[in-house]
């Protein structure tokens, strides 16, 4: 799209929308909760540019495909699982978990280079996560997100601690995941966008991770997403490579204090697309039962998942910006791009400036100063309003 003005060209600044990548990020991708895909059948799954077929075969490993088959394009998906191996519904070709396939009823045997894309899996915090690289490089288990103690792990395993996860998916059109990546470094929206005061923020990116460090308080002239006067936050998010992020969460509401897991992941689905997932658990406070504890996960799952939806509504309205214009308050926007390139630059391009240490801390002391004065306001406002009326 162009834009026309009579303005000289040097008095403006131009929005860069940068190039979308023509591939998908390096690394391990959640696709949900692994006990939804345990029930001896093929589930679809939409990403990386196409469809994915998941299914647990009889020693209870998952297993992913692409989910069309070599033959003549079948969707694999629509078909059944029979013994360890996923049947096409066209002409029941048989591919089993390492992408071979295995079986073909009606020939005498099965042509040599009858392979098909296979992704390597994981089952990590109760959820299955696939490796994807462009490059095709073998899975790297040690960039996996760490297990998180008390959460169960394993399909089927019962939680000790915490209570099952509250699971959401959102498919988001129109933009690309960097869009979500932004938000690490991107203090002053929690303030706009999820109603909030980031009263502490900072930033680390070293290596494959990049964490962000929040406290905050909940606006007392908002409500939705964080917009309540007695709700304190200490916040600890921190991405493990380019799509799956643990938050870990001290909630303090009205003196009452939670300890809660945020679990916020994505798989691209095209070049500007995404599906967006999230789970929370919550600690089992001692005392409470577990119905209890579970309508309080549930009150947790709602706030937060209001939070992604006030975010998505931005996104799916805003446009990409390549060169965004910064103010100090910013965060360092642009050092984290650089860290999140890492993953759509092949191994060897890789450079010491995108997964170096990098720290730095917001000074929100002149931001809070004008959002209180700003919020007093608001309340003065709706007390005469009220009196009016």
């Amino acid at each position: 799209m162009f834009y026309m003005s009579d303005t000289p060209k040097t008095d403006v600044r131009s929005l860069d929308p940068g190039t979308t990548p023509m591939r998908y990020a390096r690394g391990w991708h959640c696709l949900g909760l692994a006990s939804t895909f345990a029930d001896g059948r093929p589930h679809a799954i939409t990403g990386f540019g196409t469809k994915l077929v998941v299914w647990q075969d009889s020693h209870g490993e998952l297993n992913v495909l692409d989910g069309y088959c070599r033959h003549m394009g079948g969707d694999l998906t629509q078909g059944e699982v029979k013994g360890d191996n996923v049947a096409c519904p066209f002409h029941d070709w048989r591919w089993g978990g390492d992408g071979k396939c295995k079986e073909i009823p009606y020939a005498r045997r099965v042509p040599l280079r009858a392979r098909t894309r296979r992704y390597e899996t994981a089952v990590r915090n109760g959820q299955l996560l696939v490796w994807n690289d462009p490059e095709g490089s073998a899975a790297d288990r040690d960039l996996l997100p760490p297990e998180l103690p008390g959460v169960a792990q394993g399909i089927g395993e019962k939680n000790d601690l915490y209570t099952d996860w509250s699971w959401e998916v959102v498919p988001i059109d129109g933009s690309h995941c960097r869009e979500l990546i932004d938000n690490v470094a991107d203090m002053a929206h929690f303030y706009y966008v999820h109603f909030s005061f980031p009263t502490s923020f900072r930033n680390i990116f070293e290596g494959n991770t990049a964490t962000q460090f929040m406290e905050s308080k909940g606006r007392p002239d908002k409500a939705g997403g964080y917009g309540d006067a007695e709700l304190f936050l200490k916040s600890e998010a921190t991405y493990y490579g380019p799509s799956y992020m643990i938050n870990w969460l001290d909630v303090d509401y009205k003196g009452f204090q939670t300890e809660v897991i945020l679990v916020n992941c994505h798989i691209p689905t095209g070049p500007d697309s995404f599906t967006l997932q999230y789970g929370i658990t919550v600690k089992k406070p001692e005392g409470l039962d577990d119905k209890t504890t579970a309508y309080i996960a549930k009150k947790y799952a709602k706030m937060f998942g209001e939070g992604f939806l006030q975010d998505v509504h931005i996104w799916q309205n805003k446009v990409a910006v390549q060169n965004p214009l910064l103010c100090e308050e910013d965060g360092p926007v642009y050092q984290l791009r650089r860290w999140y390139e890492q993953f759509y630059t092949d191994v060897a391009d890789v450079k010491p400036e995108m997964t170096d240490r990098f720290e730095f801390e917001v000074d929100t002391t002149k931001a809070n100063e004008y959002w209180h004065a700003e919020v007093a306001a608001n309340l003065a406002r709706r007390t005469e309003e009220t009196a009016d009326a």
